[in-house]
């Protein structure tokens, strides 16, 4: 099997301690987004900084490591890209992303801000907090607002 460049995570170290680099994968892996609003309704989001579909917003999130819950996972990665520490609640939907590369299974979930002051960090460009229409001009990823919508999740107009 062709191995592309270095993946999202880098290269990865083999047994013998070899540099290679990620395969393509041939398997789904477990992710998580968090779905976060302020008080006034609108939407934490982070504007990609890594392909695929970099420069467009998104929520928070990122791959499962081996040994960690869900709920640890979504608080690692939201305080990785936005510096925000959260409380993560339960899950909202789950969402399937099918590429040439990967297939991410993506379990989101309703957090809320516990602490800190939103900063883009690791593979975010930028952080904000928007409402639908801000969203929609910003560019959101393919089928953020669908997900969103199918499951009840409420913005600020």
């Amino acid at each position: 099997m062709p191995l592309p460049e270095d993946g999202p995570r880098g290269p990865t170290l083999g047994a013998a301690g070899e540099r290679r680099r990620r395969a393509i994968v041939d398997r789904p892996e477990v992710a998580v987004g968090a779905v976060v609003r302020d008080e006034r309704r609108r939407l934490l989001v982070i504007q990609r900084g890594q392909p695929p579909m970099a420069g467009r917003w998104t929520l928070p999130g990122g791959r499962v490591e081996r040994g960690e819950s869900l709920a640890a996972a979504v608080a690692r990665e939201v305080a990785e890209e936005t510096s925000l520490e959260v409380a993560v609640g339960p899950l909202v939907g789950i969402h399937e992303v099918v590429t040439e590369t990967h297939h991410l299974v993506i379990l989101d979930h309703l957090a809320e801000v516990t602490a800190g002051t939103p900063e883009a960090r690791s593979d975010a460009a930028a952080v904000a907090w928007m409402g639908r229409a801000e969203l929609v001009d910003a560019g959101p990823t393919d089928g953020l607002l669908d997900f969103l919508d199918r499951h009840g999740v409420e913005l600020a107009p």
